[in-house]
């Protein structure tokens, strides 16, 4: 399992995903451009020594990811609140990448048709969105919870 932000923008959000990414054993992908330099102060704060822990891979365009992920034949999981199918439902596999869009702006239209399945977190009628770092930590929580793969995880 595997976590891709594409274009973050708010590093204390991508600092954030990357100490979750850490704890829980998951790869990390970093889809350039960024919104800050990853040396800034507030993404270091956020990630910590966790930082040092993870996995991460940055790819310099979505092109790029999507030449690396074509080599790597993962399904791309796109969570967005454009999505009718409910992030619960959906049966996920060992191998999926779970891709969060910019918090500013979500995906390009590209990114929405590479996408083997959208997925969506019901929140309440009216509402526009959860902070992208609390969402990659319930996607992560309900694909790890199907898949049983506790990754080296202790109880």
């Amino acid at each position: 399992m595997q976590i891709a932000l594409f274009q973050p923008d708010i590093p204390q959000n991508t600092g954030t995903i990357l100490r979750l990414c850490a704890c829980l054993g998951l790869d990390a992908h970093i889809i350039e451009p960024a919104g800050f330099p990853i040396s800034d102060r507030l993404f270091r704060r956020a990630g910590m020594d966790y930082l040092d822990h993870v996995r991460l891979t940055r790819h310099v365009s979505w092109a790029t990811f999507e030449d690396w992920r074509a080599g790597q034949g993962h399904r791309l999981l796109l969570f967005t609140t454009k999505a009718a199918t409910d992030y619960r439902d959906f049966h996920y596999q060992r191998s999926d990448i779970l891709l969060f869009g910019r918090e500013s702006a979500g995906v390009t239209g590209a990114v929405v048709e590479a996408a083997d399945a959208r997925l969506v977190i019901p929140i309440k009628a009216g509402l526009r969105s959860l902070n992208v770092a609390m969402s990659v930590a319930m996607a992560a929580g309900e694909a790890l919870r199907q898949i049983r793969n506790p990754q080296g995880l202790t109880d």
